[in-house]
């Protein structure tokens, strides 16, 4: 029977145990070299990642640059067409003058814009439409000239034709502003004329004896105007004599007033009537003279406004035994 021999673990320097020690160190010796070659490869690979964005930056900052280059270019040549267009044409000049404050403005943004280096893609964007805008206006002002030259138009024609446009249109709104005018002077009728004698007792008669005559009484009715505003109304009364001179005494209340074609006429009487529009108004005014009534026929005027709206007569007969 064979006999078992028992380890007691006691490390023995010249045994197996060295042969593994070797075998650790080489798995270290793996592990960082694996490590080194990753390290070197992660390096490798930024390094590249990082020239790789440096290269799109540059090409984004030569791209920008371009279009800057450009857009500068393109708006010194519009803006030199703009300077050459105001000092060809005098008429040009004031044309630019109109929108010199939008010009300006739209300028000194695309100055600003242009010499910032470090400008945005949106802000050539914005410059861009800019440019466009100020070419826009620049070939406007150009078809301008070219219809005003092609017209023989000059400023004193355009003067004239403006002058006549505004005398045009002067007369049409005078025409109708005198048919709004005529439109709302009132008119007036069932005009009467009526002789009064004033009784002792104070009662009113009406006689047709010039004798007998102490005072007109004048009445009408206003008619309904849609027309007329509502409002105090001057109307005014002018009665003439049989031998036709007006019955006018100033200490009497008498006067003169304006008519539609500006001369002036006397008056007999005048009252201030509340009118109110679209409704019919009965008015009555007295005259009373410091001097007999004449025998024979007077005729009675009414006027609004300067225009006569109504008209009538009475006749004053001889006084006799009865």
């Amino acid at each position: 029977m064979a006999e078992n021999t028992f380890n007691t673990g006691t490390p023995n320097p010249t045994g197996p145990e060295k042969p593994k020690s070797n075998s650790k160190n080489g798995i270290i010796y793996g592990v960082l070299i694996a490590a080194l070659v990753g390290t070197w490869g992660y390096m490798w690979y930024a390094n590249n990642k990082s020239r790789e964005v440096l290269a799109q930056k540059d090409v984004a900052y030569d791209s920008v640059s371009t279009a800057r280059n450009e857009l500068q270019q393109e708006f010194e040549a519009t803006n030199a067409r703009l300077d050459d267009l105001v000092t060809e044409n005098s008429r040009m000049d004031s044309l630019v003058k109109t929108k010199d404050k939008e010009l300006s403005d739209m300028k000194a943004r695309i100055s600003s814009i242009l010499s910032n280096k470090n400008a945005t893609q949106a802000e050539l964007a914005e410059a861009r439409r800019l440019i466009e805008q100020l070419k826009s206006s620049v070939e406007n002002y150009k078809a301008t000239i070219e219809r005003l030259e092609g017209e023989k138009i000059v400023i004193t024609g355009e003067r004239d034709y403006a002058r006549k446009e505004r005398d045009s249109v002067g007369i049409i709104k005078d025409s109708l502003n005198r048919k709004v005018d005529l439109g709302s002077v009132l008119h007036a009728s069932n005009i009467k004329l009526l002789p009064i004698n004033l009784k002792k007792n104070g009662k009113e008669v009406e006689t047709s004896k010039a004798k007998r005559a102490d005072m007109m009484r004048v009445s009408f009715d206003l008619d309904d105007n849609r027309i007329a505003p509502s409002g105090t109304k001057e109307i005014y009364v002018a009665i003439t004599a049989p031998d036709g001179s007006p019955l006018a005494v100033e200490a009497l209340g008498s006067g003169r007033f304006t008519l539609e074609d500006g001369t002036e006429k006397l008056y007999t009487v005048k009252k201030s009537v509340s009118y109110t529009t679209g409704e019919k108004q009965l008015v009555s005014m007295d005259w009373k003279q410091n001097s007999d009534f004449k025998i024979g026929d007077y005729a009675v005027e009414i006027y609004h406004d300067g225009y006569k709206i109504g008209s009538g007569k009475v006749t004053l007969k001889k006084g006799g035994i009865f």
